[in-house]
């Protein structure tokens, strides 16, 4: 057998998947929720409640003790983790972790008898990890822009404008913040290259889908561009990681998991990626052509490229791609976020978005306009203190949902022209996209068929698959085996209602406009 583990470290749990690449099934599954598993560290969504000015941080110290409670845990329900080959996983994007010098010789010694909390912790400089959501550094984030001579600069280096939630505004107002403790600082990871670390028992590669998510690397080069890391912080060269191709094998795992799980001192560890690019490769787009809508708390449209493109509008980002080339990906805050807003407003059921309930509404909703942001939304950036109508009448439940829902979809098409491409098809994953009457809009609004993916979840099983890719398992064979379609899940636009939502896209647009 040809068994591959997939982790994937995301937002509010940790999610393991182990494939039998041969026989192209999943073996075992298994996930611990931060929250409900792990309370006392008493960050139930995964992160820390109530930061101030935007701030929102996470333990790395919870992640660390999920991972050997997600191994035990799965080791106790029967898995064998001798047959194991290859392990990757993937990240959040943009968390960082702050550690001592030792951190790479801890990692060398780690004992099984103890537990990995245990021998870690001291290496911590920074007790907390800020994360993606964290919307705290908009001074940073202009002093570098205004370093390297305007966003415009910044965008053309790295794939981004300067980014509040990238990890490189974040250590500027860290290393200004608290220099002492940046001084003390030996090594500055991801969340993907810390847990790539610690199972490989050393410091491993940052690797180039989700260094690109960082501010700091060069697009065209693939490595860390030099302007960008100076007018960052001082001596951040040094603290940094190498940048390396996603493929890359980082050696044989630690003795840590041979000793304490069972596995072969053989399985090999691949360093991580970032979720995004990770699922990518979980959605079988790793090939220019597909077009990927996730709906989850943000909703993200993603897709392959063969060379960099950035966004004029500096809304969209550039990553690179896990199995070489580039990918774009767009990301809106208010995802579920306004889904579950209408959802709650109006006291109602998940049914209320389903076909039959979408049906008591005609298709473009009489021309009523919402601009569906309950937070201050990044693409496009605005701050409308929350929703929006383009009529002052009161809705009834039924019209809130298609509106909320068309206006979404609408938003997307509005702005990722700058891909330069027309998909012919759209897949679809996340929590969401089972809801036949939400999958239907999003194939009536962009005018193509919708595929439901039969992935049980995009990141993890997109890790595993790096990972096969990795020690010379073919990608064709890997898509092929885990990234098809649910049998019966296609959802085909509906006659006309490509051409109404035509219509409504430049009224969209101006409606918008008027609100800046």
């Amino acid at each position: 057998m040809s068994l591959v583990l997939g982790l994937d470290s995301s937002t509010q749990s940790l999610s393991a998947v182990l494939l039998d690449a041969d026989q192209g099934v999943v073996v075992a599954e298994d996930s611990v929720n931060f929250g409900d598993d792990l309370p006392q560290y008493q960050q139930s969504h995964g992160y820390a409640e109530g930061g101030v000015r935007g701030e929102i941080h996470a333990n790395p110290m919870m992640w660390v003790e999920a991972l050997d409670l997600l191994l035990a845990r799965m080791k106790s329900n029967g898995v064998d983790f001798s047959s194991v080959v290859a392990v990757s996983g993937s990240g959040q994007q943009h968390g960082s972790v702050y550690l001592r010098s030792c951190f790479g010789e801890k990692l060398s010694e780690l004992d099984s008898a103890q537990s990995l909390v245990e021998q870690i912790e001291g290496c911590l400089t920074r007790k907390s990890s800020p994360i993606w959501m964290d919307s705290s550094t908009s001074a940073e984030c202009a002093e570098i822009a205004s370093a390297v001579g305007g966003n415009e600069v910044v965008c053309a280096k790295s794939g981004s404008i300067a980014v509040e939630r990238f990890t490189g505004s974040q250590i500027r107002k860290f290393s200004k913040t608290e220099p002492e403790a940046y001084a003390e600082t030996g090594v500055i990871h991801l969340v993907s290259s810390y847990f790539a670390s610690i199972l490989a028992g050393r410091n491993v590669p940052i690797d180039r889908g989700d260094g690109a998510g960082m501010n700091l690397m060069n697009l065209s080069s693939g490595d860390w561009d030099e302007d960008l890391v100076e007018a960052t912080a001082d001596g951040l060269k040094d603290k940094l990681p190498p940048v390396a191709p996603s493929n890359t094998n980082s050696g044989p795992i630690s003795s840590y998991f041979v000793q304490k799980y069972g596995f072969s001192e053989n399985c090999q560890t691949v360093i991580w990626s970032g979720d995004n690019p990770c699922s990518l490769i979980g959605m079988g787009a790793a090939k220019p052509g597909k077009v990927v809508i996730s709906l989850g708390t943000s909703d993200t449209l993603f897709a392959a490229m063969s060379e960099p493109k950035t966004d004029p509008n500096g809304y969209g980002h550039a990553f690179g791609n896990p199995v070489g080339g580039y990918m774009s990906l767009i990301c809106f805050k208010n995802g579920s976020l306004a889904r579950e807003a209408i959802k709650d407003q109006f006291n109602l059921e998940w049914s209320a978005f389903e076909k039959d309930g979408l049906a008591q509404t005609p298709i473009g909703n009489d021309g009523i306009l919402m601009l569906p942001f309950y937070e201050p939304e990044i693409t496009p950036r605005i701050d409308t203190g929350g929703p929006v109508f383009s009529t002052n009448n009161e809705l009834t439940p039924e019209q809130s949902v298609r509106a909320v829902l068309e206006c979404q979809f609408l938003n997307m098409r509005n702005n990722f022209g700058w891909l330069g491409v027309e998909p012919t098809r759209i897949s679809l994953t996340g929590g969401a996209s089972a809801n036949d009457g939400i999958a239907q809009v999003v194939a009536n609004v962009f005018g193509v068929p919708v595929d439901r993916l039969d992935v049980p979840g995009s990141a993890t099983i997109g890790a595993a698959m790096r990972a096969g890719h990795a020690i010379g398992i073919d990608l064709d064979v890997l898509e092929n085996n885990f990234s098809q379609s649910k049998e019966g899940s296609t959802i085909e636009p509906e006659e006309g209602a490509f051409e109404i939502y035509q219509q409504m896209l430049p009224q969209f647009s101006q409606f918008i406009l008027s609100q800046h």
